[in-house]
């Protein structure tokens, strides 16, 4: 096989399959790293420094996390992500070219930048992270926890989990959005089993929040004062049924539960602090992968713009550090001990109008009702397309080193 293969560029085009897609645009993702970018630098207090680790670094909340703290803050970062490079033909997955830009355009600017590719829920990647903390960072003052993913192998044990979207206690009937024809139609989601609710907990509850802030712990790799976060979602009371008291809920209380836990612990320990982060709503590969939440977000979107409250991740992020965690600042809490950035969302006049338009919903009405174009948008700009300013029709490299 000739060396200089993979150098050569190719034509790309999206394939999707339900709600992800196996071709991702290093160009496309190269320029919405760097629209994050330039929100980050709104910020300027980069000369406070500090070191953070990010798990699930590489899309969504978890990396615009790190944009914030790098570029707004001037953070040193390391990162822990699953993304996967180029084989052959077949381009990298859009974490890995996201994490690639953001390596690069760090570095440009002398700030450190660095990402461990490994599956956080193994101990290798444990290990690992912590050597190159104690090597290259030093004591942490910000750990941030944003892992999504369908199973978990517990390295203690060896237990695989695996994530089920189901109702708890008695089957639910909600209407549903099929993002590709934009149909409405009635499903229904049926009630897990116990075994289902444990295995959902199993993967995305908080034991592996608590098996990484132990360990730092340990090895004295948390600043005093060092701030714990955990990204949460609790959604819109229409969809509730599915997700908040349903296996995925049960996840999230669960890990709501372990962050107050580690709280006291860091509390005592070093006058730290382990909070959950309630965001809102926003496209992502989880998201769009169920389809009553894809109804909501769309309908939820078109509010918000109208209203004039919409936030990208980049925004909530730069919210989430302004208002609530930057160095010096005290978070704002809700009685369950957790920042809330899903404020403008759940606002009452916001709820009442997504309520009132998902009761009337038809695939008729779908066009006047949702946002289609930018939940759209969104999704495709998720894989690097349906950018603005990029030419889709020229060649390019998709072998894009860390």
């Amino acid at each position: 096989m000739n060396p200089h293969h993979h150098h050569h560029k190719i034509h790309l085009t999206p394939r999707t399959f339900g709600f992800i897609s196996t071709v991702a645009h290093p160009v496309g993702l190269e320029r919405e790293v760097a629209r994050q970018i330039r929100v980050a630098c709104t910020i300027r207090h980069r000369e406070l420094g500090g070191n953070m680790l990010v798990l699930g670094s590489s899309m969504g909340y978890g990396l615009a996390a790190r944009i914030i703290a790098t570029f707004g803050y001037g953070m040193k970062t390391l990162g822990v992500s699953h993304a996967r490079p180029h084989r052959g033909s077949r381009t990298a997955t859009a974490g890995w070219y996201n994490t690639a830009h953001f390596h690069r355009l760090a570095r440009m600017e002398g700030l450190y930048a660095d990402t461990v590719i490994a599956d956080a829920f193994s101990r290798e990647a444990l290990e690992e992270s912590l050597e190159r903390v104690a090597r290259e960072l030093g004591p942490l003052d910000y750990l941030v926890y944003s892992l999504a993913a369908p199973r978990r192998t517990d390295p203690e044990t060896g237990e695989t989990f695996q994530s089920v979207l189901k109702a708890v206690g008695r089957p639910h009937h909600t209407k549903l959005i099929d993002t590709a024809s934009w149909e409405i139609s009635e499903g229904v989601f049926e009630a897990a089993t116990e075994e289902e609710i444990r295995s959902t907990v199993g993967v995305m509850g908080g034991h592996d929040l608590r098996r990484w802030t132990q360990a730092l712990l340990e090895r004295k790799l948390l600043k005093p004062g060092a701030r714990v976060l955990a990204f949460s979602y609790i959604g819109p009371p229409a969809t509730h049924p599915i997700y908040r008291d349903g296996t995925i809920g049960h996840a999230k209380v669960h890990m709501e539960a372990t962050c107050r836990e580690l709280d006291e612990r860091l509390r005592t320990e070093l006058g730290g602090s382990c909070h959950t982060v309630v965001a809102k709503s926003i496209v992502t590969q989880s998201s769009a992968a169920i389809p009553a939440i894809a109804l909501y977000i769309s309908l939820a979107y078109r509010i918000m713009k109208e209203k004039g409250l919409h936030e990208t991740a980049i925004e909530q992020m730069r919210r989430l550090f302004r208002e609530h965690i930057a160095p010096g600042k005290s978070p704002r809490l809700d009685e369950d001990g957790r920042i809330r950035l899903d404020d403008f969302e759940l606002r009452e006049d916001v709820q009442a109008e997504v309520q009132r338009r998902w009761d009337s919903i038809t695939t008729e009405t779908v066009p006047e009702l949702c946002d289609i174009a930018g939940y759209k948008e969104d999704f495709m700009r998720l894989f690097g397309f349906q950018v603005k300013d990029v030419d889709y029709e020229l060649p390019v490299r998709i072998d894009i080193p860390l």
